[in-house]
């Protein structure tokens, strides 16, 4: 497995979720713990960067701190899959555990236990015990699934102190020893991604920037952040708080499909027109910024590779963060692997939406 990006959680059986399959539990539980010194040198780095990049701003940022998936399947088999173990699943592994459940076809169905994946902790023991379990009947024979995110609120300034930090690797051993969980003391914001498929079947990248911050000259697909203030309109960013959103949980969830599809449009420039409801395939983890979670979207666009290509280059609100769009098709996206020349001009999250799109196949392929 790429160190680089790892797949905390898939729903491959379900090919994906869909807006009103995901719940949201806000709560200051789930914000980031504090520790004197390292807000000390939250502030430290924050100084320095604004020193050197006055335009910088900071804003808030939904945190994860877990994810809670549950429905009612037969016994012998759970819907999804979380960890790094789910990314090795073999096309024969899936087949023989396809022929197992056909032999248990006629048992009842029973209350599968809740799958709990967390941002916050290493789930490699869970995963050992979760991945062969993966069930594999069509999508129209499940029952709904319902995802929960556990959300708090978090900053860029934090992630800039944490996760994307020189300390980071120090910060995750002291929240192991302290709170028990890796990930206490990082910001740990939630990003969101989009595999977006053209009418005749190409997948979109785009050249990152030699002037962006992070991933430079690497290929990525089109993402962002869902931003808590479309949530708390009218409030200043500093004003947020976990408090102001309760009895707000459906309108963070629209806003985390919502965001992905204005990801869309502003970097490739393609109109919400042409966009379909977005489909949630899972949450990857970027190990190259201490494990932030980002979750992966797959999307079809109504207008062919050609037609993309020429809103692209007419040029989006966000064009300056690309220098060049590139197409795959659905066949070389899930052929895709480290072994590939293309894969070391990846950058991590496109890397986790690669290996989300090859276990979910959201489209069928």
């Amino acid at each position: 497995m790429d160190p680089e990006v790892s797949v905390m959680l898939h729903c491959a059986p379900s090919r994906g979720l869909e807006e009103h399959q995901i719940r949201v539990e806000m709560s200051t539980r789930f914000n980031r713990r504090s520790a004197p010194e390292v807000e000390k040198h939250i502030e430290a780095v924050w100084k320095d960067r604004v020193t050197r990049e006055p335009w910088l701003f900071n804003g808030a940022k939904f945190r994860l701190h877990s994810a809670e998936l549950s429905t009612s399947i037969p016994s012998t088999s759970t819907n999804c899959v979380a960890g790094d173990e789910a990314a090795q699943t073999s096309n024969s592994e899936m087949a023989e555990r396809e022929n197992q459940l056909a032999a248990h076809e006629g048992e009842e169905a029973s209350i599968t236990p809740v799958l709990t994946s967390s941002a916050n902790r290493d789930t490699t023991k869970e995963t050992s015990r979760d991945a062969n379990t993966i069930s594999l009947r069509k999508p129209s024979e499940y029952p709904e699934v319902v995802l929960c995110l556990q959300l708090g609120l978090t900053c860029y300034k934090d992630f800039l102190g944490t996760n994307w930090s020189q300390e980071a690797v120090s910060l995750q051993r002291r929240g192991e020893v302290e709170f028990g969980d890796p990930q206490a003391l990082l910001a740990q914001p939630l990003g969101v991604g989009a595999v977006l498929v053209t009418s005749d079947g190409q997948v979109v990248l785009l050249r990152r920037s030699q002037r962006v911050a992070e991933a430079a000259g690497l290929l990525d697909i089109p993402g962002g952040h869902p931003e808590p203030k479309a949530v708390c309109q009218g409030v200043s960013e500093e004003a947020i708080n976990v408090d102001l959103m309760q009895g707000c949980e459906k309108a963070v969830v629209a806003e985390l499909f919502s965001s992905v599809c204005a990801e869309v449009r502003d970097e490739v420039n393609v109109p919400l027109s042409f966009l379909s409801a977005p489909v949630l395939m899972g949450i990857a983890l970027n190990h190259t910024s201490a494990g932030r979670p980002s979750a992966e979207f797959y999307i079809r666009c109504s207008l062919t590779m050609e037609e993309v290509k020429d809103f692209y280059w007419r040029g989006g609100p966000e064009a300056h963060e690309s220098t060049d769009i590139v197409f795959l098709s659905r066949g070389e996206m899930l052929q895709l692997d480290e072994s590939a020349s293309l894969w070391s001009e990846l950058c991590p999250s496109a890397k986790g939406a690669v290996l989300l799109y090859q276990l979910v196949r959201p489209d069928g392929v």
